[in-house]
C-alpha cells in the first residue's frame, strides 16, 4: 500500500528484526524455574483452608527460606515471601503459581492447582490482593484457563490492562496528571495509526462496548466472574483512567455545544494579552490577591495566612472600615499591602465614596489591577470569606492557562455549615460537577428546584485577571475590557473557591437582613428558578424563622445524609482546610 500509488510506505519495523525479534525477546525470560535437591513446587492436594489461616513470615528469619539461594525457585520464593510478609499463605501461593505459569514449562499439575485455588478461595484472594496482583491473576487465566470463557476473558483483560500500562506511562511524559482530562481546544489534526477513525468524543460507544462486553463475557464462568467483575468495577470507579478522562471530555463538549445552541451570539471582545505573558512558567509566575474587607482581625488574618501559605506574591488588603491596630499588624508582613479606605483616602482619590459596597470593591480591585502591573502577572479578586483550595501549586495551574486568555475563572464551592469550628466539607453546583439539573431535587428534596445549583451564595465563582492590559477593570465576577465582559476567558482546573457564605446558623441568621437589603439576597435573578431572594422572602413571610431554619438545615447544614447525597453525584468536595493553623504559622499570636 502506498500514499500516492507509486511510493511505498516506510516499512521499517518498530522493533529491529520485526516479529522474529519480538518473539525472541518475549521468550527470553520464560525459562522454567529450577529446583535444587529437596525442593519441589506445591503439590496438587494442598489443604487450602489451612493455608488461608496461616500468615507469611519474614523469609530472612527462616533458615529454610533465607539466602544463599540454591536455585531460581528458591530465589523467587524468597522474593515473593519478602513482598508478602503479613499476608495469608494463600496469597503467597497465588503469587508462586503465577510465577511458574508465566514460564515456558512448569510442572503439569500447577494449572489445575491454580484453578482450584480460585474456585475454592476466590473470595479470600479478592479481599486481600492488591490491584496489581489481581490483574496478574486474571491474565494468568488467559493462558491457563480451563474453559473457553476463562481463556477469552483472561486474554482480553491482559490486552486491556497491558495497553493501559503502556499509554498511561507515555502520558506521564506529557506532564498531565492521570485525573485531568485534556482540553478540547488542543486537538492535533494528525491522523490515527492503522487508518482508524478517531473516537467520537460526543457520541462514541467504544468505551462502554469494551467494558460491557468483558462484563457479560465473564458472566459465563463462575470461577473467573467474581475476579473479572471486581477488576472492572475498580476500573469504572477509578478517576485516573482514560475512560474517566474521555467521559469528562464528553460532558465538557456537551456543555459547550449546548451553550452554543442556547446562548445568543455575543460579539467577541478579547482583551489583548501582553506578549510577556507567553513566557511565564510556574517558577517565574507571580500571583496575588486583592480584597476589600470589613471584618475583625482574626478573620482577615485567616484569609491572609491561608493564601500566603499557598504562595501568593502579594496580598492587597483594602480596609473598608479601617482600624489602626489591624492595619499596623497586617502591614508588618512584607507581602501584605494595606490600604486604609477612610474619608481622607477617598477624598484623595477624587471620587465620592460609593454607597454600595460592591462598587467600592470593584473600584479598589481595578485600582489595584493597574497599580500592580509589572509586579504581578495575575491578580485574583475575592472576598475575605473566600479561600482558594488548589490541588497543586497555584502558580503551576495559572502557568497552564493559554496565553490567548486574559482572565481565568475559579469555580465556587459553598461551605457546609457545622455547629462548631470551621467547615470541613464543601459542595459544588450541578453545573460545575457536570451533572444534570435533575440531581438537585434528589439532593435537596424541598428546595432543590428553587435554588440554582442548590447554592445560597453566588454560583459564578471569581476570576483571576492578567495584569498590564490597558482599558480593563474588574467586576465582582468578571473582567471587563472597554466596558464589556472580556470574552477570552478560561476556567481554572484543579482549584476551587471555598466560600464560607453561611458557616453556621447564627451567622446566616445575623447577616440575613443586610443581605436582603444590600447583598446577595436582593431580588435580581434572571433565572427561571425562584432564587434566593424570592425564596427567602417567601419563607420569612409565611413560615418565619422556622421556615428559614428548615431551608438552612436542608441546603447548608453539614450532615452525613447531605454529604452522602452530594457524594453520590460527585458534588462533595473535601480538602484539608485549617486557616487557624496557618495563622499560627504565619503570624504567631494575634493581638
Amino acid at each position: 500500500m502506498s500514499d500516492d500509488g507509486d511510493t511505498p510506505r516506510d516499512r521499517r519495523p518498530t522493533w529491529p528484526g520485526g516479529i522474529s525479534a519480538v518473539l525472541t525477546q518475549m521468550e527470553g525470560r520464560r525459562d522454567a524455574l529450577t529446583c535444587a535437591e529437596g525442593e519441589a513446587p506445591p503439590p496438587a492436594d494442598l489443604d487450602l483452608a489451612l493455608l488461608a489461616a496461616q500468615t507469611v513470615t519474614d523469609p530472612d528469619q527462616d533458615p529454610a527460606e533465607a539466602p544463599p539461594f540454591r536455585s531460581s525457585y528458591h530465589r523467587k520464593r524468597h522474593a515473593l515471601r519478602k513482598e508478602l510478609v503479613g499476608q495469608s499463605e494463600l496469597v503467597f501461593l497465588n503469587g508462586l503459581l503465577i510465577a511458574h505459569l508465566r514460564k515456558r514449562s512448569f510442572p503439569s499439575h500447577l494449572p489445575a492447582l491454580f484453578h482450584r485455588l480460585w474456585a475454592e478461595q476466590g473470595a479470600h484472594l479478592i479481599e486481600r490482593l492488591d490491584q496489581r496482583w489481581l490483574v496478574s491473576a486474571v491474565t494468568t487465566f488467559g493462558d491457563h484457563g480451563q474453559t473457553p470463557v476463562q481463556r477469552s476473558v483472561g486474554l482480553a483483560l491482559n490486552v486491556l490492562f497491558g495497553t493501559m500500562k503502556l499509554y498511561e506511562t507515555e502520558r506521564l511524559y506529557s506532564g498531565s496528571p492521570a485525573d485531568r482530562a485534556f482540553p478540547l481546544d488542543r486537538k492535533s489534526p494528525g491522523p490515527l495509526p492503522m487508518e482508524m477513525d478517531a473516537y467520537a468524543i460526543a457520541s462514541g460507544g467504544l468505551d462502554v462496548n469494551m467494558i460491557g462486553r468483558l462484563w457479560t463475557e465473564a458472566e459465563g464462568d463462575g470461577v473467573i466472574r467474581p475476579l473479572a467483575h471486581h477488576l472492572l468495577d475498580l476500573l469504572i470507579h477509578d478517576d485516573r483512567t482514560l475512560f474517566r478522562r474521555l467521559r469528562t471530555m464528553r460532558k465538557r463538549k456537551a456543555r459547550v455545544d449546548a451553550g452554543k445552541r442556547e446562548r445568543p451570539t455575543r460579539a467577541a471582545n478579547p482583551a489583548p494579552v501582553p506578549a510577556g505573558h507567553r513566557a511565564l512558567g510556574p517558577d517565574t509566575l507571580r500571583w496575588g490577591l486583592v480584597s476589600t474587607i470589613r471584618a475583625p482581625l482574626p478573620q482577615i488574618a485567616r484569609f491572609a495566612a491561608h493564601h500566603l501559605e499557598l504562595g501568593a506574591t502579594a496580598l492587597h488588603v483594602y480596609l473598608d472600615a479601617p482600624e489602626a491596630e489591624t492595619a499596623q499588624f497586617l502591614a508588618r508582613h512584607p507581602r501584605i499591602h494595606v490600604t486604609c479606605c477612610d474619608a481622607a483616602w477617598w477624598q484623595d482619590t477624587g471620587k465620592t465614596r460609593p454607597e454600595a459596597h460592591q462598587l467600592r470593591q470593584t473600584h479598589n480591585a481595578t485600582r489595584c489591577l493597574r497599580d500592580v502591573a509589572g509586579a504581578l502577572d495575575w491578580l485574583g479578586h475575592i472576598d475575605a470569606d473566600e479561600f482558594l483550595l488548589p490541588d497543586r501549586p497555584l502558580a503551576e495551574i495559572l502557568a497552564e492557562v493559554s496565553p490567548r486568555h486574559a482572565l481565568a475563572r475559579v469555580a465556587p464551592a459553598e461551605a457546609l455549615a457545622r455547629d462548631h469550628g470551621l467547615p470541613a466539607h464543601f459542595k459544588l453546583t450541578h453545573h460545575h460537577a457536570e451533572q444534570p439539573k435533575s440531581v438537585l431535587q434528589e439532593i435537596y428534596p424541598t428546595f432543590g428546584l428553587h435554588l440554582y445549583g442548590g447554592f445560597l451564595s453566588h454560583t459564578s465563582g471569581k476570576v483571576f485577571a492578567r495584569t498590564g492590559i490597558p482599558e480593563t477593570r474588574f467586576g465582582i465576577h468578571t473582567l471587563k475590557y472597554r466596558g464589556e465582559d472580556a470574552t477570552n476567558r478560561s476556567r481554572l482546573s484543579d482549584v476551587h473557591l471555598a466560600h464560607l457564605h453561611a458557616p453556621s446558623w447564627a451567622q446566616f441568621r445575623d447577616h440575613l437582613a443586610f443581605r436582603r437589603d444590600k447583598g446577595s439576597y436582593r431580588p435580581r435573578s434572571e433565572r427561571i428558578e425562584m432564587g434566593q431572594a424570592n425564596l427567602i422572602a417567601f419563607l420569612a413571610e409565611e413560615e418565619g424563622e422556622a421556615g428559614l431554619r428548615m431551608l438552612f438545615d436542608e441546603v447548608c447544614a453539614d450532615t452525613p445524609e447531605l454529604r452522602a447525597r452530594l457524594a453520590a453525584h460527585d458534588m462533595l468536595l473535601t480538602r484539608p482546610f485549617d486557616p487557624d493553623a496557618a495563622v499560627a504559622r504565619v503570624f504567631g499570636t494575634l493581638p
